[in-house]
């Protein structure tokens, strides 16, 4: 008799482990689908406009590729300034519309995403035994 009852418990414990494993596996389905593509492909590129898909990217894309090319967007790159200046300029002399509270989120999803990069000329080179030819 205790036999049987060690093999039933046992086997009510594999069970309740494989109902577990099986609700977790569920659930973690489930969450999966609920999270936003941008959550997923966070830094990625989008293939249509060139820019990095980053928190802000839906925003440039609806306000800014709406008029002109993301290449200009991707060769400009400027501080969180230089972009604030590009935006009234474009406001002042291309009829950008008020931004509005959009405006902060697009400055700094520019200012992370396309600021300047720091490259310069390599240093000189220094202590060099020059040979003769």
């Amino acid at each position: 008799m205790r036999a049987r009852s060690v093999v039933g418990l046992i086997f009510l414990c594999a069970l309740v482990l494989y109902a577990h494993m099986s609700l977790s596996r569920q659930a973690a389905i489930k969450i999966k689908k609920f999270v936003p593509p941008t959550t997923l492909l966070a830094d990625s590129i989008d293939k249509e406009t060139g820019l990095k898909k980053a928190p802000g990217y839906a925003l440039v894309k609806t306000n800014c590729v709406r008029c002109h090319s993301p290449k200009l967007i991707t060769d400009k790159r400027a501080t969180r300034d230089g972009w604030l200046a590009t935006i009234r300029w474009m406001q002042q002399n291309q009829g950008l519309w008020e931004l509005g509270k959009a405006e902060p989120e697009i400055l700094d999803y520019l200012a992370k995403n396309y600021a300047p990069k720091d490259e310069g000329r390599r240093p000189p080179l220094k202590n060099i035994e020059w040979y003769k030819l």
